[in-house]
């Protein structure tokens, strides 16, 4: 079914409602029409990386490790597979009786805000820091998530609209202030591929932009986004975010001056009950017919386009069997393979022997956490594997001991009868053991969403740092797996002392496996760091401060630990050569040909920076305008197609306009950021193109 088509189809069944039901399906819950056959429909649902709160669903890596796959491609996939469990457990939730939240085709996914400052809790839910790589991995999650068939096989959501990165405690009534050169450059652009990609649905966020609440910024919502930008879909408040207009912002004067000014100003639906003072704002003349109509015509456009009006469901033949499949498990752990990033080999220390007989210990608070798998906005995987489940799998001829070592900020884990902490059970693993396995970092209790979501610094907690510092001690040989959601610095010497180190995210249900798979050599590891990695005594600027200057890998100019498009791996890459094969009106086209020449194969992710010469205004110091993952067997050499996309190589200037440079601009085409440190860290020498 074409929009067209839905729209027509939305408008005869709205011409049928009376006001007062059709105010009624403005609210997320939406309540049955008996007398029309309209069921009740909960539009509240969640598919971050994977089917959430809605019980079984197979729990890929959270979105920042898909972001560090580098791999649209994958991403696309792994979201097709989201959406055919959605569809198999809303046949069955449909079949059952069970309409409730949590149950329908509306996923309130991706989340494609900006991850600018590391110490944001919802930082993981997001794509990393780079609006490049937002834009390019969003667009990939909608596509499979809708999918290309006659009718949405589900309705994808970018949220939150438009500049929202914490902090997390003052959410409901802060305001952000963002100049129109940092909002066009930074804050907007994944909202604007993704909304021209087709995306279902949009949310407005719950702080205020330069003084007005964003779910009641008519500028933002109906200049911008639907008459520049063109979106026809829906629009959503966050989840309360119109009551904080009122109550919070203090921008209106009654919560019926509240619910009107979201809803004239484009907001079609309340995540929140704060449109039942919709009755009374129309009663007093607030909105009007048209517009209640027009919002309820909307919604109904994106509920044909899912079939729910036709005689037989469009995807009926999706089976529940689909739900946490073992094809579904295999992907989830090629995804999980695929996120991880080796940021140390010293000495090529890695891979392990996987057949020797060594004495692995693994310690730490993630060697045995299943929370640290899965992240937030999480299903229930029917089986996880964590990190010591994985060793013991893998390395079947070596004796694996494991101890929890620490708590994640606390000591005293085991306070009872005088015995504070479990330190010395880490040491005693670690005085036995060849090989030491350090899982540490954080999980969704420490980094996430609410008031206590945020970190107050970047350094990992003392007590974990105390504890890898033993086991360093005792232990020649250690890898240290960092399993979290952000930048979190472990400290020099622990870095120093570490022989391997791999950034693992919050890895999905088969992460330890993956893991434990990099570590012995089953694969090699090929992410890509979507964020920088800064040091724990980096001078970052004031959180709430919204201008991107020191901010990211984009306008940062000081060493990092390491840098945001960083990830080695068990082979050599060699960048042999790289041209223009066309210049086309929107983009770059080029011709790269890449060389492995080692043992290992590899899936690996050429990235294009622009750098700009005597621009006019200021300018990233680079800008990620190009991502292409190519298989490369051993020994091969592939030429692939690389697309620059010129939207990123234009000169932003201070009123928010996309300009063509004046000065020279220089493309870098490599597997990192072309700059010194992440060369002297082992990446390969990237080629220069002058354009």
């Amino acid at each position: 079914m074409d929009k067209s088509s839905a729209r027509k189809k939305a408008k005869e069944i709205v011409s049928q409602m009376t006001t007062d039901e059709r105010l009624s399906q403005l609210v997320y819950n939406s309540p049955a029409v008996e007398r029309l056959g309209i069921n009740e429909y909960n539009w509240w649902n969640e598919a971050l990386h994977g089917v959430a709160r809605a019980g079984t669903a197979t729990v890929f890596p959270q979105a920042i490790g898909l972001a560090a796959t580098f791999d649209p491609e994958l991403l696309e996939k792994i979201a097709d597979a989201i959406s055919t469990e959605g569809r198999a457990k809303y046949n069955k939730s449909v079949q059952f009786g069970d309409r409730d939240i949590f149950k329908g085709l509306t996923y309130w996914s991706p989340n494609i805000n900006i991850f600018r400052d590391p110490r944001w809790g919802r930082g993981h839910e997001t794509y990393g820091e780079d609006p490049c790589l937002t834009s390019v991995m969003g667009k990939a999650f909608i596509k499979g998530i809708q999918g290309d068939g006659e009718f949405y096989k589900a309705a994808a959501c970018s949220k939150h609209f438009a500049v929202h990165s914490g902090p997390e405690a003052l959410r409901h009534g802060f305001n952000a202030e963002a100049s129109k050169k940092d909002m066009a450059e930074t804050y907007l652009p994944a909202f604007e591929k993704t909304v021209k990609s087709g995306v279902a649905g949009v949310m407005g966020a719950y702080n205020r932009l330069n003084g007005v609440p964003c779910n009641a910024d008519g500028e933002m919502i109906q200049n911008l986004l639907r008459s520049q930008w063109g979106f026809d879909g829906y629009f959503v408040s966050d989840c309360g975010a119109i009551s904080d207009i009122y109550e919070n912002h203090h921008y209106t004067d009654s919560p019926a001056e509240a619910a009107a000014a979201a809803f004239n100003a484009g907001c079609d639906l309340n995540c929140g009950d704060y449109f039942k003072y919709l009755y009374e704002a129309y009663e007093k003349d607030l909105v009007d017919e048209d517009r209640i109509t027009e919002a309820c015509e909307t919604l109904f456009t994106i509920r044909a386009l899912l079939g729910e009006f036709e005689e037989t469901n469009p995807y009926a033949d999706i089976s529940y069997l689909e739900v946490d499949s073992p094809e579904h498990k295999a992907l989830n752990l090629k995804a999980a393979q695929s996120s991880l990033v080796l940021l140390k080999n010293e000495n090529s220390f890695l891979p392990l022997d996987k057949n020797a007989k060594l004495s692995i210990g693994v310690i730490g608070p993630n060697s045995m956490s299943v929370t640290a798998l899965e992240g937030n906005y999480e299903g229930r995987a029917s089986e996880y594997v964590t990190v010591a489940d994985g060793i013991r799998r893998v390395f079947k001829n070596s004796e694996i001991r494991v101890a929890q070592g620490s708590g994640y900020a606390s000591e005293n884990t085991n306070d009872w009868d005088g015995f504070k902490n479990l330190l010395s059970d880490a040491q005693a693993v670690a005085s036995v053991s060849d090989v030491c396995v350090l899982c540490l970092g954080l999980d969704r209790n420490y980094e996430g969403e609410g008031e206590t979501g945020d970190k107050s610094g970047i350094d990992l907690p003392l007590t974990q740092k105390k504890m890898a510092k033993a086991v360093c001690e005792l232990c020649e040989n250690v890898i240290l797996l960092m399993l979290c959601g952000s930048s979190l610095d472990p400290g020099d010497e622990i870095i120093e002392k570490a022989k391997a180190i791999i950034y693992a995210w919050y890895p999905g249900a088969q992460g330890g496996l993956a893991a434990a798979q990099a570590i012995a050599g089953e694969f090699s590891p090929c992410g890509k760091m979507p964020i920088t990695l800064y040091g724990g005594d980096t001078a970052l600027p004031d959180f709430t401060d919204y201008s991107m200057k020191n901010r990211t890998y984009r306008f940062f100019d000081r060493p990092v630990i390491r840098p945001f498009g960083f990830g080695l791996s068990y082979s050599k890459t060699e960048f042999v050569d790289a041209a223009v094969c066309e210049n086309c009106e929107d983009e770059i086209r080029l011709k790269v040909t890449v060389k492995n020449s080692g043992e290992y194969d590899l899936r690996e992710k050429i990235q294009v920076y622009g750098k700009f010469t005597d621009s006019r205004t200021e300018t990233p110091i680079y800008q990620l305008c190009g991502i292409k993952a190519v298989d490369i067997k051993a020994g091969e050499t592939v030429t692939a197609e690389v697309s620059a996309d010129k939207y990123w190589l234009k000169a932003v200037l201070e009123s928010g306009e996309r300009m063509e440079p004046d000065g020279e601009v220089t493309l870098f085409v490599g597997s990192s950021l072309p700059d010194e440190q992440s060369i002297a860290l082992g990446a390969p020498n990237p080629i220069e193109i002058k354009i």
